[in-house]
């Protein structure tokens, strides 16, 4: 049987990484898909691999600019799509890259007969359609569901990465959360993560799944185990919900792109969060390397 070839769209980011492991892990030749090649050397922030060696091609391409695109699916069995606007940048909005970026690297598959496109989206999507970036991710759902090729889209909760943001915040010795902390969740280790991605590329027929970790906790249990993995006693402010609201309509003025990642900051915030469980990898162990690392 010949070697299946896999695209890793957003090859270089906290999932993606991940998912080149784990696809290489499985024996398919794996291209990335990435803006800067030298983003998929070293092991991260949040410890996600080192995978400039994993990587049989690299494709260098941005979702933003649809000619640098062309051919990057030739040749491909299955394109997987994590690509997507995480951080903001200036004059770039999530209808160009987590939208119409995806739309045409879907339009890439089509022309070269890609059998299957695993999509990551958002979880309780449909009770966030106020937030431009889970609004633009489902555009994109829209589009694949017509498409005709054969899909499956994947709902994860929030990631270990965002947790590392929390310990980051613990670090510092004070932790401020919108809300009164008591929103349940089930955060997903990366690694747990890229198997269930990976396992989605034997699907039969179009599919769409909800994920999350193994275990459910509050955001005031995520924050104070962080303390206590750092040896300190916990601080932890709430902050009224109203307080984002108005942060968010200033700076939605003026910076659209980081208003955006704001409005979803705060829908999440308002809701619980707990999917199907999956996976091995507990939180506790993540913070525990995280402050062993120093």
């Amino acid at each position: 049987m010949a070697q299946q070839k896999v695209l890793v769209a957003g090859a270089s980011g906290y999932l993606g990484r991940y998912v080149v492991s784990e696809f290489a892990g499985r024996g398919y030749a794996v291209r990335a898909l990435v803006r800067d090649r030298n983003r998929l050397s070293g092991v991260g922030p949040n410890f996600e691999p080192d995978v400039s060696a994993l990587a049989a091609e690299v494709h260098v391409g941005d979702a933003a600019d649809r000619q640098s695109l062309r051919g990057v699916c030739e040749g491909v069995d299955v394109v997987f799509s994590c690509m997507g606007l995480t951080k903001p940048q200036h004059g770039v909005t999530n209808e160009q890259v987590d939208h119409l970026g995806n739309r045409a690297l879907l339009e890439e598959a089509l022309k070269s007969g890609v059998r299957r496109f695993i999509y990551v989206s958002v979880f309780n999507s449909d009770k966030m359609q106020d937030s431009d970036m889970v609004h633009a991710h489902e555009l994109f759902v829209a589009d694949l569901r017509a498409s005709g090729m054969a899909y499956t889209v994947i709902r994860p909760t929030a990631y270990f990465n965002d947790m590392g943001m929390f310990f980051g915040f613990a670090r510092k010795g004070h932790v401020f959360l919108l809300g009164d902390g008591k929103n349940r969740f089930n955060p997903i280790h990366g690694a747990d993560l890229a198997m269930f991605c990976a396992d989605a590329a034997t699907d039969a027929g179009n599919r769409e799944a909800a994920v999350g970790g193994p275990d459910i906790f509050t955001y005031d249990q995520t924050n104070i185990m962080a303390f206590e993995a750092l040896g300190l006693p916990p601080k932890i402010t709430h902050l009224p919900m109203w307080i984002g609201d108005a942060a968010l309509f200033v700076i939605g003025l003026f910076n659209k792109p980081l208003g955006s990642i704001i409005s979803f900051a705060l829908s999440v915030s308002r809701m619980d969060n707990v999917a199907p469980a999956f996976g091995t990898r507990r939180l506790k162990e993540f913070y525990r390397d995280l402050a062993l690392r120093g």
